[in-house]
């Protein structure tokens, strides 16, 4: 284990500067919000900022925990901007974040990060914390010795190294509020009154994490027969299966809307991280493969229902909620059955029971 940086109490002056920098995906960034509200209650009176990508940004909007939110644009991600407009973007940026003289770069991914630590590098951050070699010294962490811990976690044995004791909190995004009234309206006026709102996403990045349409379109039939009460609201990615960039699964959730048909159930693409956080806040439960979305619905408060394939449960789990979890051994979604998930879907009621919580508002 690291030793205490002998310089860590300087952190309690006010007029310090962190920089926060996690440029990964959607899911990474919720996973990094129990570190970034950890620092905010550790030193109230710090500037507290964070350096993400253009497609995570949403994550940190009306964080109230920070002063600001640094975007740069990734080269995959600038579409009809050519690529020397990327890199003027970062260079201005960089630029910018060299003026306010921060004093503590925080490189929040566990894994190390060639672009991270060129940013915490070219900003010229006086101490320099976390995983990866640039680490200023007695600030430098490797991956766990006690084995593989889930990624809050991981990325939470950031906080001694700043004298934060204590676990990590549960993680957070914020939905906009109009946007939620906005979403309410039309989810409880498209479907029965008084009805118990499932949200069911069915689109996931890795083909093992992608539940078939018919098992979707079983499952919720056989719900309803268990439960009359029952309303769903469809999540989906919009667009082409066959877009290399940003493929959508419109043809999938046709599908299950055609075979439904009359079934008390709302479509709800979400064409933004805001429709997604808007969507999934009216929602009272969630089911969803491993992803994004699992990671927002945690956020938010929901109790889930998850399918995992190929990807580490223990690492990647939802944190901080009630849950069920499925993962084949064959480790592809498409092999878990419908009774399976008819009886977790049981095991997650029992447990919001025991817990008081059988309709979360």
């Amino acid at each position: 284990m690291p030793q205490m940086p002998p310089t860590s109490p300087a952190l309690d002056r006010s007029g310090q500067k962190i920089l926060v920098i996690r440029r990964d995906n959607i899911g990474d960034l919720i996973l990094t919000t129990p570190l970034i509200h950890a620092l905010r209650l550790r030193f109230p009176d710090a500037w507290i900022g964070a350096l993400v990508n253009s497609y995570n940004a949403r994550v940190l909007e009306a964080n109230p925990d920070l002063d600001a939110v640094f975007v740069y644009t990734k080269a995959k991600h600038r579409g009809s901007a050519s690529i020397w407009s990327a890199y003027w973007s970062t260079l201005s940026l960089i630029l910018r974040l060299r003026k306010l003289r921060v004093d503590y770069a925080i490189l929040a991914s566990p894994a190390a990060s060639s672009k991270a630590q060129m940013f915490a590098r070219r900003i010229n951050a006086r101490t320099i914390v976390g995983f990866g070699e640039c680490a200023s010294p007695g600030y430098g962490l490797t991956p766990s010795p006690a084995g593989p811990l889930h990624q809050v976690e991981e990325v939470f044995r950031i906080a001694p190294l700043l004298g934060i004791n204590g676990p990590p909190s549960r993680t957070a995004v914020f939905a906009d509020e109009g946007e939620v009234t906005t979403a309410r309206s039309l989810i409880t006026n498209a479907l029965p009154r008084n009805s118990m709102l499932i949200g069911v996403h069915i689109s996931a990045r890795k083909m093992k994490q992608r539940w078939p349409a018919g098992k979707f379109v079983e499952f919720m039939l056989k719900l309803l027969e268990l439960r009359p009460d029952l309303a769903f609201v469809l999540f989906w990615s919009p667009g082409a299966s066959d877009n290399a960039t940003h493929p959508g699964d419109d043809a999938k959730a046709h599908q299950i809307l055609e075979q439904l048909g009359s079934f008390p159930i709302m479509p709800f693409p979400t064409i933004t991280l805001s429709d997604l956080f808007a969507g999934l806040a009216v929602c009272e439960q969630v089911i969803c493969s491993d992803g994004g979305a699992m990671h927002v619905a945690a956020a938010l408060g929901k109790p889930i229902l998850c399918f995992f394939g190929n990807s580490e449960a223990s690492r990647w789990h939802p944190w901080g909620v009630p849950y069920q979890l499925m993962q084949p051994q064959s480790e592809d979604v498409s092999d878990i059955t419908v009774a399976e998930a008819l009886e977790k879907f049981r095991e997650l009621q029992a447990e919001l029971l025991t817990l008081g919580q059988s309709k979360i508002n």
